[in-house]
């Protein structure tokens, strides 16, 4: 069922990891290398950072200092007080594709994935790594084996999910005190692991492609279901409870607002890199739903 939605704000490239953050919606556009910010209304629009390599997964540190993905170069930047960028981490050495999403915990720690492959050149899946990476920068490997690792969430009682794109699942982690992941589990399955290594044959297996994510109050999950035209709000062990169907295909979700329960949902015609950079078709759009934020 189609659910009436609210554009907030167009004219964009490609928009993901979205963030309620100080009364403001915090936004990456792809391909117009910028870090955003608006009121929930769509007002008060803002660049908040010029990221030349892309931006996509963003977060903050303990002190209130931006931490935004730099997709092209494989590293997380840093907003100081002043305005100004600079390497917070290097993933160069680590990471197999373009780093992409991110989570940071309260302790300042991002837990940051990446491609895994050169996913816009047509190449064949290859499972990626998920690092760490500490407040003062260091890189850790924490996890292998992820089938496209994409939008990930902390839960308050220090469970880790990552939504992993081409793996029909969502993945769960234990994560201890000094911030290693444990426990690793299936969180939800919503299909088995595809067969196949060629993207455009893995879609045709894939019954949710998550990409962006985001946790609720009762501890359901909002996924963008890249390529079906929805978002899905799933709870542990894989049953949807609610579906919204915005009537354009989305991308990332977030919930906020000053109640706390407007899902903000990126949207765009498509995923096509050439396409999007070519034209500014993608917009913010938002719609009421039934549990707020944590």
């Amino acid at each position: 069922m189609t659910t009436a939605t609210t554009t907030l704000a167009e004219g964009f490239h490609f928009l993901e990891a979205p963030r309620w953050r100080d009364g403001r919606l915090w936004f990456s556009d792809f391909y117009g290398y910028r870090v955003r910010s608006m009121h929930e209304d769509g007002t008060d629009l803002r660049v908040e950072a010029e990221v030349p390599g892309q931006p996509s997964g963003l977060g903050w540190l303990p002190d209130g200092r931006l931490l935004v993905v730099s997709m092209r170069d494989r590293k997380v930047l840093r907003r100081e007080p002043d305005g100004t960028l600079t390497v917070h981490a290097d993933l160069s050495g680590h990471a197999t594709g373009h780093a992409n999403d991110m989570v940071v915990d309260e302790h300042g720690r991002a837990y940051v994935g990446n491609f895994g492959f050169d996913l816009m050149s047509g190449a064949p899946l290859e499972p990626a790594a998920l690092h760490r990476v500490d407040p003062d920068g260091r890189v850790t490997q924490v996890a292998d084996d992820l089938w496209f690792p994409n939008g990930a969430v902390l839960t308050p009682d220090n469970v880790l999910l990552v939504v992993e794109t081409f793996g029909n699942r969502v993945t769960a982690f234990t994560v201890t005190d000094d911030g290693e992941l444990t426990d690793r589990r299936v969180w939800a399955e919503f299909g088995p692991l595809p067969t196949d290594r060629d993207v455009a044959a893995i879609l045709g297996q894939v019954r949710v492609a998550g990409d962006g994510a985001c946790l609720d109050a009762e501890g359901g999950l909002w996924i963008a279901d890249a390529t079906g035209d929805r978002l899905v709000r799933v709870i542990e062990g894989g049953t949807i409870t609610d579906e919204i169907r915005p009537g354009t295909p989305a991308y990332a979700c977030a919930l906020g607002g000053a109640g706390g329960d407007t899902l903000f949902v990126c949207a765009a015609p498509d995923f096509h890199e050439q396409a999007r950079k070519a034209a500014t078709e993608a917009r913010m759009l938002a719609v009421g739903v039934r549990v707020p934020a944590p």
